[in-house]
């Protein structure tokens, strides 16, 4: 069965919570998320009214009781459950809200504003967004509480980063048999400085391993398809091409290395891409360091990728 993906919301008493899922919700129904929202309080409820049938049944001592019509169907259990138990018994919807439980091992978005002077219950390093009142930077995406679309783009854009977390909060590896096949290509970048002396001998051939930019290139093509190994939660995928393009530039004095993969598939292929610049720039180290050890590999970043829902993707400034 397909896990549910969860985003809690964390915050202080007052700081507005269930004002903020509230309006959320029809935000995401529009974008066609079926939801289910899990709330846990820290005081004594009631949910039925004195004299109705599901009521009296419980007054009467009924740990479970359970009404149903057309419309609705309503649970009373006269226990305190887990966290766990009670995100087991939400089924079929796209997306579980949960309100409450600050320590809960899923992702979290975190709220606080200035009046209440109590900031977030957390590390802001703990969240993945922010929502406040409050204008000092945070180290991860910030929101408004009015900026209510906004959030639900962003909760829509990252949909597929939550699924790497199962109900419990344990890493895992994303579904991804409902997806299409498309055809996906990404270009990742890396740099290795090295001084003018392994310059000249990368160049000349001069290097006792070998030809270094020969190896460099034949090793990130390995990388590329052992991707998988390397990473966890990557899938393995069956790669159309890899290409390595590594170029001594003279003016930098240093290597510059260029990798493009390309897959027809349901998932990217931007982790083979870097991890095909990155193991060349290692192997370029490797072989190099017996003559200097302070080169410095930097620079390691996504060109470009196209293909799949979210679109293509080029790194500004890129040329």
């Amino acid at each position: 069965m397909r896990e549910i993906p969860i985003i809690g919301f964390a915050a202080w008493s007052g700081t507005g919570k269930t004002t903020l899922i509230e309006k959320l919700i029809p935000v995401l129904k529009r974008r066609g998320l079926r939801l289910g929202v899990v709330k846990h309080d820290g005081h004594r409820f009631d949910m039925d009214r004195p004299g109705k049938d599901s009521w009296r049944y419980t007054q009467a001592g009924a740990e479970v009781s359970l009404i149903s019509s057309r419309e609705q169907t309503a649970l009373v259990e006269r226990r305190e459950l887990g966290l766990e138990q009670v995100l087991s018994r939400v089924q079929d919807v796209d997306l579980i809200l949960v309100e409450g439980w600050k320590d809960g091992p899923f992702p979290k978005i975190g709220l606080s504003r200035a009046a209440t002077g109590k900031g977030l219950p957390g590390p802001a390093e703990h969240y993945i967004a922010v929502v406040t009142d409050e204008e000092f930077p945070f180290p991860c995406p910030r929101f408004g509480f009015d900026d209510i679309e906004e959030l639900g783009d962003f909760i829509m854009k990252t949909m597929e980063d939550f699924t790497h977390f199962d109900a419990q909060g344990r890493a895992r590896m994303v579904h991804v048999e409902e997806k299409p096949d498309t055809l996906r290509t990404a270009v990742a970048a890396a740099r290795v400085l090295v001084s003018r002396a392994t310059f000249e001998l990368i160049r000349s051939g001069g290097v006792k391993k070998g030809d270094v930019l020969t190896v460099a290139q034949i090793a990130g093509i390995m990388g590329a398809k052992r991707t998988s190994d390397l990473i966890p939660m990557c899938h393995p995928i069956l790669l159309h091409g890899v290409d390595l393009d590594l170029r001594l530039n003279e003016a930098d004095c240093c290597v510059d290395i260029r990798a493009r993969v390309t897959c027809e598939g349901k998932t990217g292929v931007e982790m083979e891409a870097l991890t095909a610049a990155g193991t060349a720039a290692l192997t370029i180290y490797d072989m190099c360091k017996a003559v200097q050890r302070d080169m410095v590999i930097t620079d390691l970043h996504l060109v470009e990728k196209t293909g799949g829902v979210h679109g293509d993707y080029r790194r500004e400034g890129e040329v």
